[in-house]
C-alpha cells in the first residue's frame, strides 16, 4: 500500500511547464577592464587532468597579437584560430568536433570562445556536439539537444550580438540558417572585458551595435512581451541611445555597449526577435551577409512594423555617417528570392512574436519579395 509521501511524490511534475519556461542563465560572469587576465584562474578548477585540454577557439584577427600572448595555456591546451569573415556553418562545427576528437584521447575539459558572435556561436555549438552524436544540422531548431554540453566559456571582443548570454547558436546549415536553441547552449562562464573591444572598425562596431538595438525594438514591440523581457529590453535600449546618439567618452561607450549587448540578449530569453531577424536569416543563407549588416539592410525598410525604431535607427546612422550597401539583392534570380523567403517564413516563432498567431494573414511571399527587392 502506498504511503502518503509516495502519493505526494507521484503528483510532482516531471517536466517543466511549457507555459512557464524554466530558462537557463549564465551562472557566472566577470565584468571589468582587464578581467580577461582572470581566465587562467577560472579554468584551473575545471581541468580534469593533463590529458584533457582546454580548446580555445579564437578569431584569427588576434593571431600574433598582444591578446594572443595573454591567453593562458598549460599541458596540451590548443588554440584554434578561425576566420570570422563568414557566418558559422554546421559543417564547420562538425569538422572542428572531428578534429578535436581525433587529436585527443580524452574529452576536453572545456571550450573557450574568444571573438564576436561567430566565434561565440562556434564555441557553443562545438561544446554541444562533443557530447551529442550526429551533425550540428540535426540540432537546428528548438529544444532538440538532450545531453549537456562540455563546459564552455564565452569572451566577447565586440559588443552587440548578445551571443554571450543567449541560449542559441545560429548556424548556416545545408538547408537553412537556424539556431540550436536549447538549455544546454548557454555559456557556463562569461568574461566581459570592455578593453577587448578596442580597435573594432567603425562599420563593424555600428552594425553589431545595431544588432543589439534591433533586438530591443523587436522584443519591446512583440506579442511575447512580458515584464521580464521588458525590463532588460528597456535598459538595453536606453544604453544604445546613450552610445549611438549622445556624446560620451570612449571608455564609457565601450562599457555601456557591452552591457547593452548583455541586456539585449537577455531581453529575448523570455521573448523573441522579429521581422528584421527573420528576413536577415534569408540574406545570410543565400548571400552570406553577416548578421549585423543583414539586420540593418532589412530594418531600414520596416517602417510599417517598427515606425519609431526605424526613425531612431536612421538618426543613429546619420550621426555616425554610415552608408548601407545598395543593390545587394539586385542580381538575384526568382529562385534565389524564393529560397530566401522560404528561410525567412520558416522562422515561425519570430513572426508570431512580431505579429501574433495570425501572422500569415499579414506576411505573404509577395510582401517579403517586395522588401528584399528594395535592398
Amino acid at each position: 500500500m502506498e504511503t502518503s509521501k509516495e502519493m505526494e511524490m507521484k503528483n510532482i511534475p516531471t517536466r517543466a511547464s511549457q507555459k512557464f519556461r524554466n530558462f537557463p542563465m549564465v551562472p557566472r560572469v566577470v565584468f571589468g577592464n582587464g578581467s580577461f587576465d582572470q581566465l587562467g584562474d577560472i579554468l584551473l578548477p575545471k581541468r580534469k587532468n593533463s590529458d584533457a585540454p582546454i580548446i580555445l577557439l579564437v578569431d584569427d584577427v588576434f593571431e600574433d597579437s598582444e591578446l594572443h600572448a595573454r591567453i593562458p595555456r598549460i599541458f596540451s591546451d590548443q588554440i584554434i584560430f578561425i576566420s570570422a569573415d563568414e557566418e558559422p556553418k554546421t559543417q564547420q562545427v562538425d569538422a572542428l568536433v572531428r578534429q578535436i576528437k581525433e587529436s585527443f584521447q580524452e574529452m576536453p575539459s572545456g571550450i573557450v570562445g574568444i571573438g564576436g558572435g561567430t566565434l561565440l556561436d562556434l564555441a557553443k555549438a562545438v561544446a554541444i556536439l562533443l557530447n551529442n552524436s550526429g551533425s550540428a544540422a540535426d540540432y537546428q531548431g528548438w529544444d532538440l539537444v538532450h545531453r549537456e554540453s562540455v563546459y564552455h566559456v564565452g569572451i566577447p571582443t565586440i559588443s552587440g550580438t548578445g551571443a554571450e548570454v543567449s541560449r542559441t547558436t545560429v548556424l548556416l546549415g545545408p538547408e537553412k540558417k537556424l539556431g540550436i536553441n536549447s538549455d544546454y547552449t548557454t555559456f557556463d562562464q562569461v568574461i566581459l572585458d570592455p578593453e577587448l573591444t578596442k580597435g573594432v572598425p567603425k562599420e563593424q562596431w555600428f552594425y553589431t551595435g545595431m544588432d543589439c538595438f534591433i533586438h530591443c525594438i523587436e522584443s519591446l514591440n512583440g506579442t511575447y512581451l512580458n515584464a521580464f523581457s521588458q525590463s532588460y529590453g528597456e535598459k538595453a535600449l536606453d544604453l544604445c541611445k546613450e552610445v549611438f546618439l549622445d556624446t560620451i567618452a570612449e571608455e564609457e561607450s565601450r562599457n555601456k555597449l557591452m552591457m547593452a549587448s548583455w541586456h539585449g540578449g537577455m531581453s529575448i530569453a523570455y521573448s523573441q526577435v522579429g521581422v528584421a531577424h527573420a528576413m536577415s536569416y534569408g540574406l545570410g543563407y543565400q548571400l552570406g551577409i553577416k548578421h549585423g549588416l543583414g539586420n540593418c539592410l532589412v530594418f531600414q525598410y520596416l517602417e510599417e512594423f517598427y515606425p519609431e525604431g526605424v526613425v531612431i535607427f536612421n538618426e543613429m546612422r546619420k550621426k555616425h555617417h554610415i552608408e548601407l550597401p545598395k543593390g545587394v539583392c539586385a542580381g538575384l534570380t526568382e529562385n534565389d528570392l524564393d529560397t530566401m523567403i522560404s528561410i525567412a517564413m520558416g522562422m515561425e516563432p519570430l513572426w508570431e512574436n512580431a505579429l501574433g498567431p495570425n501572422w500569415k494573414s499579414v506576411i505573404t511571399p509577395a510582401k517579403l519579395k517586395s522588401i528584399y527587392r528594395k535592398i
